[in-house]
């Protein structure tokens, strides 16, 4: 490797390693609360995890459908989405969260309930799951906190980490305008429809069932749920 293109690499390395510390540091101040999980629209949560639910039902009425045993909450932040709606449909939900005030309050929270299941203290690129245990690996508004080589690596480690049948489901803000937009506030990214096919289909997954969330407020990204399976 050459002086220049060694260089290239360096300054690459160093603006990924910022993407992630900046988000970090952002999400360290945020409060562990439903509202701080929502940027402030914690009336949206119910509407979400409804939506979310005609979601996996509709899943369940597929041929080969997965089974109910074990789920895993990717980015699970304080369990809004574990609590609310996966520990109605699973009988384990494992949860990964980078934040430490996060998962710690998830813990509190689900210390009350009927939980059962793992905390998984680590970012997303850091994540590898155990093989063949999943169901259902939910992810839902954190794979804009990655990068696209490490999405990438991530579904190609989810995807190892399913049962037969299994499958990943992903949620997410897509862009308008067919471009990817960066928030330098909280140091993410949202993506456009077409990059986000593209990225599951270069970790060798298929989309399978895809739909969009309804009765969302009109001034927020179009959200839209995303089902899974190897190719």
């Amino acid at each position: 490797m050459d002086d220049e293109s060694q260089s290239r690499n360096d300054s690459n390395t160093s603006i990924e390693s910022a993407f992630y510390t900046d988000a970090a540091k952002y999400w360290e101040q945020v409060p562990a609360t439903v509202d701080g999980m929502l940027g402030g629209l914690s009336e949206i949560s119910d509407v979400d995890l409804k939506g979310s639910q005609r979601f996996l039902n509709s899943l369940y009425q597929q041929v080969g459908h997965p089974g109910k045993e074990r789920a895993l909450d990717g980015g699970a932040g304080i369990g809004r989405i574990t609590k609310g709606f996966l520990m109605n449909n699973f009988s384990v939900v494992d949860l990964v969260e980078q934040d430490e005030g996060f998962i710690n309050e998830a813990k509190r929270q689900l210390a009350t309930t009927s939980h059962r299941g793992q905390f998984f203290h680590c970012g997303l690129q850091s994540f590898t799951p155990e093989k063949g245990v999943y169901d259902v690996i939910w992810v839902q508004w954190v794979l804009g906190h990655l990068t696209d080589g490490d999405l990438v690596a991530f579904l190609e480690n989810c995807m190892k980490g399913l049962k037969q049948n299994g499958l990943i489901v992903l949620k997410e803000n897509l862009t308008s305008s067919g471009e990817v937009e960066m928030d330098h506030q909280d140091s993410s990214v949202t993506r456009p429809y077409s990059l986000v096919v593209e990225l599951v289909n270069k970790a060798g997954l298929r989309v399978i069932k895809e739909q969009k969330q309804q009765r969302f407020p009109a001034e927020l990204y179009e959200v839209r749920m995303f089902a899974l399976q190897p190719s």
